[in-house]
């Protein structure tokens, strides 16, 4: 990934999802118990990745004990879609983990979803390749938008410079 020098932000049209998924190894060594789990996660990710009309705009991940996945969507249906649908890679997967963390606690899993309106979110990047939500919409520069943080994210005026966010 190529570093973009200066200050940039994120742009993006209209409301969109903010989903964030993970596992937890509860019990490493049980690895007949996580592993199921974790190796249900790729298939989804080629889907959606080789497939943008299902309405994923973009991903990223971290791995560790617990570990997260981001994800934004265009609407909170195309993510309610993509879950639900019996033709792709996650009903079946989901199912199968449901019946099998009745029986052990060696692995959890969590979500939190979030719905964003147009305009509500504010996002800065120094000296940084395209990233998060700057890489699932369009990577600006500052100035494109405002230059603080309160005005990126509509409440100060875009030319209040009393207050400087320093990134």
């Amino acid at each position: 990934m190529d570093i973009h020098h200066g200050r940039f932000t994120a742009d993006i049209d209209g409301d969109f999802v903010v989903f964030l998924i993970g596992m937890r190894f509860n019990k490493p060594l049980q690895v007949s118990k996580w592993w199921p789990v974790f190796t249900a996660m790729p298939a989804m990710m080629r889907t959606i990745a080789q497939h943008p009309e299902i309405g994923c705009l973009g991903t990223r991940n971290w791995f560790g004990r617990t570990t997260i996945l981001v994800q934004f969507w265009r609407d909170f249906e195309s993510l309610d879609r993509f879950a639900k649908d019996r033709d792709l890679p996650h009903l079946e997967p989901w199912r199968k983990f449901n019946a099998a963390a009745r029986k052990s606690d060696a692995v959890g899993v969590w979500h939190e979803t979030f719905q964003v309106r147009a305009g509500e979110y504010e996002a800065v990047y120094a000296n940084m390749p395209a990233v998060g939500l700057a890489r699932a919409g369009r990577h600006v520069p500052v100035r494109s938008k405002a230059d603080t943080a309160a005005a990126r994210i509509g409440k100060a005026p875009a030319d209040d410079q009393s207050t400087v966010d320093g990134y």
